[in-house]
């Protein structure tokens, strides 16, 4: 199936690693100029040579901090000078720290809420008005499943990223009828540092093995395994195609069967 991706223009948030670098990968797979940002600048500038080598898209890079006030500013002066605009906002964040509610820091609350809620829509909002001029856009929020099931010892994630589910609803309704889809995908358990460090901790605080962890956490999956960050960024590439330009307010779930409600 020809997604509609050649020459599209994209910025994927957080995509030095895990999920934001599947996504950013097989985008360029499609033929899409991708602007990749994240902190680490050796980390970008050499996954973004990779990409580029493989073709048949091309990779770019800027560093930017989510802590920083001006980073919204900061990415869209980068869209602007390194791609023009942007057809495709993938909004990738790093997570927050394992832990109870009971025992939430609420400076730590506020810290992470702007870096992954606030410059999210700050962000959306720079890069929307090109959207709308060109009548096509699509912005694809990456969620958890905790935003439908709260996970257990991630209360910071469950209650900052539920926050993105009524943002790109409400979106989602003020955009459709000018091209511009607005989605959120739900990753379940994706093998990911991200994932690997979730493990250990868990791990630590049961006093048993990543292994036994893991083993654990794979009999609650119907699929019988975690996910790999290829299947799941092969279905963000659909969900910001052209064949999906009907679909949109959706949270679609890759998760192998792990959340339970209908």
């Amino acid at each position: 199936m020809d997604l509609g991706l050649k020459g599209r223009r994209a910025l994927v948030m957080s995509s030095s690693r895990g999920l934001g670098l599947g996504i950013a990968r097989v985008l360029a797979e499609e033929g899409a100029e991708v602007l990749m940002t994240a902190r680490s600048a050796d980390r970008l500038a050499a996954e973004a040579a990779a990409i580029t080598a493989r073709g048949p898209g091309r990779a770019q890079w800027v560093a930017c901090d989510l802590a920083r006030d001006d980073a919204a500013d900061i990415l869209a002066a980068a869209v602007a000078e390194r791609l023009g605009a942007a057809d495709i906002l993938v909004a990738n964040t790093g997570g927050p720290p394992p832990g109870r509610m009971v025992e939430a820091d609420l400076s730590q609350l506020t810290r992470h809420f702007n870096q992954m809620v606030l410059r999210v829509i700050e962000l959306a909002d720079r890069l929307l008005p090109a959207m709308r001029r060109a009548g096509w856009g699509r912005i694809l929020a990456i969620g958890s499943s905790g935003v439908i099931q709260p996970i257990p010892n991630l209360a910071l994630s469950n209650t900052i990223r539920s926050a993105l589910v009524g943002w790109s609803k409400s979106l989602s309704n003020d955009v459709a009828a000018e091209g511009i889809t607005v989605n959120m995908l739900i990753p379940g358990r994706i093998h990911t540092e991200r994932v690997d460090e979730l493990d250990a901790a868990a791990a630590e605080r049961q006093g048993t093995t990543i292994e036994a962890v893991r083993e654990a956490s794979i009999r609650t999956i119907p699929a019988g395994r975690y996910g790999t960050v290829e299947e799941f960024a092969r279905t963000a590439a659909w969900l910001v195609s052209e064949p999906a330009s009907y679909i949109t307010g959706s949270l679609i779930r890759c998760d192998g069967g792990l959340i339970r409600s209908v």
